[in-house]
């Protein structure tokens, strides 16, 4: 029973008028077919009264038959409002579905202004940046700080006599490998003697890989 007394909505109203509108649509589809049967009919009763020489059937036939197109005419007339009626609810409809939904919006962005305070937002900003460039400062000088201890403990100079040292060593072996490697002087009377005892350049250029030394 809750339903016969339920409160129509726009939309339940629209959709009764489009309902209407269609099936009045096609009533006068119909009524406009049946007109043109009748015209065709009348076109034809027309034509046998003329060669049979009636011509006052004639003439009262083709009043009928003027009579019948103007009833066409008007159900041409009558269906392009029915046509432009539906157009224009459907166009109501969606227009008044516009309006609530920017209704909705109005509302939503007047709740929205009521809590956000311009003036607390703008202070809220001014200490973030205020904040920002006093840890900015703070990193800086923790880093300069940091640079010159570092600087002061002699890490630069032992990293130097560190890869010094490294590179004595290398050539220190690499030394000690050369002075039995071959002689490729004619004057050196133990070149003959020392040639297998000698290093090729692969084997410094291993080396010299197996040290990390490009």
């Amino acid at each position: 029973m809750a339903g016969f007394f339920k409160k129509k909505t726009v939309d339940d109203v629209i959709k009764e008028q489009t309902k209407e509108l269609r099936g009045t649509q096609r009533q006068i589809t119909r009524d406009r077919s049946s007109l043109e049967k009748q015209e065709k009919q009348l076109e034809m009763e027309i034509k046998k009264m003329a060669k049979m020489g009636n011509k006052e059937a004639c003439t009262i036939l083709a009043k009928q038959l003027v009579q019948l197109r103007r009833q066409k005419n008007r159900s041409y007339a009558v269906g392009s409002k029915v046509t432009s009626m539906s157009s224009q609810t459907k166009l109501m409809n969606s227009q008044m579905k516009m309006a609530g939904a920017m209704a909705t919006t109005t509302k939503t962005m007047q709740a929205v202004n009521k809590k956000m305070d311009p003036q607390k937002m703008q202070q809220t900003m001014q200490n973030f940046q205020k904040e920002n460039m006093k840890m900015e400062m703070s990193e800086e000088l923790i880093n300069d700080t940091l640079d010159e201890i570092f600087d002061e403990s002699g890490d630069e100079e032992e990293s130097d006599s560190i890869v010094n040292q490294v590179l004595d060593e290398i050539g220190i072996e690499i030394s000690g490998k050369m002075v039995s490697a071959p002689s490729t002087s004619r004057n050196n009377p133990t070149s003959s003697a020392t040639k297998s005892d000698g290093i090729s350049d692969e084997d410094i250029e291993r080396q010299l890989k197996a040290l990390g030394v490009d």
